[in-house]
């Protein structure tokens, strides 16, 4: 059998005592990481964003466990030679977990660097696949502490290992099998520290889609606290064989649209099933007036199926081509892929793509003008705006 991944979703959240998110995340099927930096001011972030973004390539064909090998020890060069130019960065790192799904062989890969997690759920039971490279960690390991002690020992936030702080880094890693129906979990400590694995295994199991598992698990981290940055990626895999959904972009506008069935293979489905229908009906109708109301039937749906496919592709090619820049339900200012707008049912037009260390309320009158008039611009102008936010914010160079 071979798999494939059906639903996914992620979001990274400045959590509750945090000024700024060091986390950074990078999702591009079937690899998804994750990345938790360390060392104050901005230097967690460019840690961590220089590890994600070491991923952003074509995946080679070499075997998933070298490819994630060689990626995280080549960005751990990097890291580390930034922090030795430049001393504002000195002594930064960051953790990594990613992970490659491997599709022929129905495996994942998984490297593994720190105490950011990664979790298989089947059927109903919770499985941690990570071992924390963490002081606690190793003194449960020797047996000094118990599961419990180490749950809520003060020192567990230590870690022994992360990417960038010496030249070398050994990467752990360890393929495991996948069957369909499987959700695998990436996080960052944030999640952990706020929530057991108990939790977080009820939370996944009674959610219906992996973007509501992932607004679960974000919501509940930070009524628990939200002591750190919390980052979390979700993805599930089926038997490749059941129906696809649009490649492209299975969601056309957005992912509570894929929840409402609302994408073009429903509408194409559906378009075929009514004209079935209608030539049924047309060849069994009799009578001239049956007739009549049959084509004015037809012709109502038609006009409807054009209508709902405007609207569909229309959206489709917003969400893919326009940009915008608004304000996170944190108060943060945030990039936004798509367009300002929701259709009945909750249906959005848009998706969060990143979020600032920055108040929306912190910037300057003409600034927050920017934010919040939700200007439609292309991807490179809305990204050299954010820049300048947060350039004069003081949190880019």
């Amino acid at each position: 059998m071979t798999l494939r991944i059906t639903d996914q979703a992620y979001a990274t959240d400045t959590g509750r005592q945090r000024s700024a998110n060091e986390d950074s995340v990078f999702v591009r099927a079937p690899l998804f990481v994750i990345a938790d930096g360390m060392g104050g001011a901005r230097a967690g972030e460019v840690a961590s964003k220089t590890v994600v973004e070491a991923f952003d390539r074509p995946l080679p064909g070499a075997p998933p466990e070298r490819v994630l090998r060689e990626t995280i020890e080549g960005a751990n060069r990097t890291v580390y030679a930034l922090a030795r130019e430049d001393s504002n960065l000195s002594g930064m790192g960051t953790t990594t977990t990613a992970a490659i799904l491997d599709e022929g062989a129905d495996e994942v890969a998984i490297g593994h660097v720190g105490d950011s997690r990664a979790y298989r759920l089947r059927r109903g039971k919770l499985e941690r696949l990570t071992r924390d490279h963490s002081l606690v960690e190793e003194m449960r390991r020797k047996g000094q502490l118990t599961e419990a002690q180490a749950e809520d020992h003060p020192q567990r936030s230590i870690i022994t290992r992360s990417v960038g702080p010496e030249p070398e880094v050994e990467v752990d890693l360890q393929t495991v099998p996948a069957q369909a129906g499987d959700v695998f979990l990436l996080c960052s400590d944030g999640l952990t520290t706020m929530l057991d694995d108990d939790h977080i295994e009820r939370l996944l199991t009674r959610a219906t889609s992996m973007p509501n598992a992932v607004r679960a698990l974000v919501d509940e981290a930070n009524r628990a606290g939200g002591r750190d940055n919390i980052s979390v990626i979700a993805f599930k895999v089926v038997d490749a064989a059941e129906p696809a959904l649009d490649a492209e972009g299975a969601t056309l506008i957005g992912t509570s649209a894929a929840d409402a069935g609302l994408t073009a293979t429903e509408v194409r489905r559906r378009a075929a099933a009514d004209a079935a229908r209608q030539r049924r009906e047309d060849a069994a109708a009799a009578r001239p007036g049956r007739r009549r109301r049959i084509v004015k039937r037809v012709a109502g749906i038609v006009a409807l199926l054009v209508v709902i496919g405007a609207l569909v592709f229309g959206a489709g090619y917003g969400l893919r081509h326009i940009w915008f820049l608004g304000t996170d339900n944190a108060g943060r200012v945030a990039l936004y892929r798509g367009v300002p707008y929701e259709l009945p049912f909750g249906i959005k037009l848009y998706s969060e793509r990143y979020s600032a260390p920055v108040q929306t309320e912190a910037l300057p009158e003409k600034r927050k003008n920017a934010v919040t008039g939700h200007g439609l611009r292309s991807h490179a102008g809305a990204q050299e705006l954010l820049e300048e936010i947060e350039r004069g914010q003081g949190v880019r160079e």
